[in-house]
């Protein structure tokens, strides 16, 4: 109970509100977690960006995750830490939305082992990453019946709507730059611009899980993907 306790509490500094109320996991269901079906490779899809720029990075994954059946038909979603940028794709590989996004303010991709168990104030600087891989993700609440999605539960990682409450920390400015320059500012968590979180997130994993691929910056992108051709 501690542990849920202490994720949960995590997960609603990540969005600066209050430790009150309640929170929920995400919940999945065997029919929405069907197995991989394997995909011969002239029969390979690929994602479709639409009009939207993305890294060679962001292609390379996203079309090995869709052509393997490694999204086991889920919505998935693409976080490219480098550029600060969100990608939400239906099952079959359409783009649903792009929008920039606010990451861990330290560079990294590990998660620290226990760190969902520990207040914030004992979390160290070069902990408060965004864990780079691929993740489980559902619809859940935090502390305060807020909803958000649960990226990695135990690890309260989480990715939810900017949050403005502290002047200093400039989030909706800083998303709103041209660069990803000034994006790091979060413990870990995935802060989006709330209309995309609306439109985008909520109703594409309304009802089931999906998959979040988390690329790198640190690692080598195989180190994390080992499937990837």
């Amino acid at each position: 109970m501690a542990k849920v306790q202490a994720a949960a509490l995590r997960a609603l500094a990540c969005v600066g509100l209050a430790a009150s109320g309640f929170h929920s996991a995400p919940s999945f269901s065997e029919e929405t977690a069907k197995e991989p079906v394997a995909v011969e490779a002239k029969q390979a899809k690929k994602a479709d960006f639409g009009d939207e720029a993305a890294s060679p990075a962001a292609h390379q994954v996203a079309d090995w995750a869709l052509a393997s059946g490694d999204t086991k038909t889920l919505p998935f979603v693409i976080i490219d830490k480098i550029a600060a940028k969100v990608y939400v794709f239906e099952p079959e590989g359409q783009l649903r939305g792009a929008a920039p996004a606010l990451l861990g303010i330290a560079r990294g991709d590990h998660i620290a082992p226990g760190i969902g168990n520990l207040p914030l104030g004992r979390i160290k600087l070069s902990d408060r990453t965004t864990p780079a891989g691929r993740f489980e993700a559902a619809l859940g609440r935090n502390a305060n019946g807020k909803d958000i999605l649960w990226v990695d539960y135990d690890s309260a990682l989480s990715m939810h709507r900017v949050v403005t409450g502290n002047a200093k920390e400039r989030r909706a400015q800083r998303l709103a730059t041209p660069t990803p320059d000034d994006n790091r500012i979060s413990f870990g968590c995935i802060n989006v611009p709330v209309p995309f979180f609306d439109k985008v997130v909520s109703p594409s994993f309304k009802g089931t899980a999906g998959i979040v691929y988390v690329l790198p910056e640190v690692k080598p992108l195989r180190e994390v993907f080992a499937s990837l051709p």
